[in-house]
């Protein structure tokens, strides 16, 4: 049984199986990332309710250009609608959205309603939402490299570089209120690979991997998912 006493300060998760989902229905592949979208909105509450801290959430990764122009195309209108919908209910939570990566190349209109998103919800005090969008673990860590040797080169910087300095130059750092290394990464639809999310942080994470695929992906399996997660003995490299 989950024990809210225990629970994890920051939980990140791939939403994996949006295309298997739909194509297991006969249904275009947007239909699949649409159920998913609402699979992250009652994942969202159920976590404000549980009194996690952080919730983060792998939406778009650099790779995913590769996919055909009309499912990326139906993504970002589904952010869209994710705005125009679901903005309010945010609000009325308390949930402050921030987001993970360099979102300045996605469509105009989704760039507006994620800024207007952000802009909103920017003194909420309650969860922290953390998007990734257009992320890559492997550049988060070359964004972070070069901002450093920048200050090197400007003299800002004159001593060694430190795990603290790299950790607060990520997306997970800076303006984002230097974010906690995630407790535990939960993996949808059965793969067990961490596709370049997080890689820096990931560093003592717990992985719970799940066959479910993501739309299927309910408020009462993430706390089954949480249950395994409480069950862990965490030792961080020591002993006991």
């Amino acid at each position: 049984m989950l024990d809210k006493n225990r629970m994890p300060k920051h939980v990140a998760i791939i939403m994996d199986g949006n295309g298997r989902w739909a194509k297991k229905r006969n249904l275009p592949r947007v239909m699949g990332h649409n159920a998913g979208m609402q699979a992250m909105k009652e994942i969202v509450r159920r976590a404000s309710d549980l009194g996690i801290k952080y919730l983060t959430v792998y939406a778009f990764s650099t790779e995913n250009w590769k996919r055909s122009e009309e499912e990326i195309t139906g993504i970002f209108r589904l952010l869209v609608k994710f705005v125009g919908l679901d903005l309010g209910e945010l609000k009325e939570q308390n949930v402050r959205v921030r987001v993970f990566g360099d979102y300045s190349c996605i469509p105009a209109r989704a760039k507006a309603s994620m800024d207007e998103m952000l802009e909103e919800t920017k003194d909420n005090t309650g969860l922290q939402f953390n998007i990734a969008l257009n992320y890559g673990g492997r550049l988060d860590i070359t964004r972070a490299v070069n901002h450093l040797a920048e200050k090197v080169r400007s003299g800002e910087i004159t001593g060694e570089i430190t795990e603290d300095m790299i950790s607060r130059a990520l997306y997970s750092g800076d303006e984002n209120g230097d974010v906690p290394d995630p407790d535990v990464i939960i993996r949808t639809s059965g793969e067990e690979r961490i596709s370049n999310f997080l890689l820096w942080q990931a560093a003592y994470s717990e992985f719970v991997f799940t066959d479910v695929l993501w739309p299927d992906f309910t408020p009462e399996i993430f706390e089954q998912t949480l249950e395994q997660y409480q069950s862990r003995d965490r030792r961080f490299g020591g002993r006991k």
